[in-house]
């Protein structure tokens, strides 16, 4: 009998609603959107505009919420970003696939609907001048770096030679 008391008890614990709220962060929403985005064909990259593209540039970090703003709600999201596309793609394409990507990624992980996704294209290039200015101003001091390193090797270990003669020079005795 006691063992019933104690199952009825426990059940009625589980179905008592626990108070609460459940809230996200504008940058949560921005995570989401911007690993969502990641395969989209012809769009190129988020962009952060000017000061964040330097920031970029020179450290390498995938930082997938820079150049996405989010307006979040208890029950929606609105959505800006800049984005670069890819010469020769259908733009309007890409637009509705990238609003069509949010509102199903952000709607399934947090139940929040997309109200708003205003999408405005800064620039236009190819995949190769894109590659190009996708070279970190990080790889290229990296590179200075290495060429530099290695030349002060060189450069060391030749006086490291002459310092080592020289003090064997100064050590033997200069008479006999």
């Amino acid at each position: 009998m006691e063992e019933q008391n104690m199952e009825n008890k426990t059940n009625s614990s589980v179905n008592q609603q626990v108070p609460g709220e459940l809230t996200f962060s504008d940058k949560v929403i921005q995570k989401i959107i911007g690993f969502a985005l990641a395969d989209i064909d012809g769009l190129l990259t988020i962009d952060g505009g000017f000061f964040s593209n330097i920031a970029e540039k020179l450290v390498n970090t995938n930082n997938v919420t820079t150049g996405i703003q989010t307006e979040v709600g208890k029950k929606q999201v609105a959505v800006d970003m800049d984005i670069v596309v890819e010469f020769g793609k259908d733009i309007r394409n890409i637009y509705d696939e990238v609003k069509n990507v949010i509102s199903n990624e952000v709607n399934s992980m947090t139940h929040l609907d997309v109200v708003e996704v205003n999408v405005n294209v800064v620039d236009i290039k190819s995949q190769e001048e894109y590659e190009e200015d996708s070279e970190t101003v990080q790889d290229k001091v990296s590179d200075a770096a290495s060429s530099t390193g290695q030349y002060i090797s060189k450069q060391t270990s030749k006086t490291t030679r002459k310092a080592q003669n020289e003090v064997q020079e100064r050590t033997e005795p200069r008479v006999e």
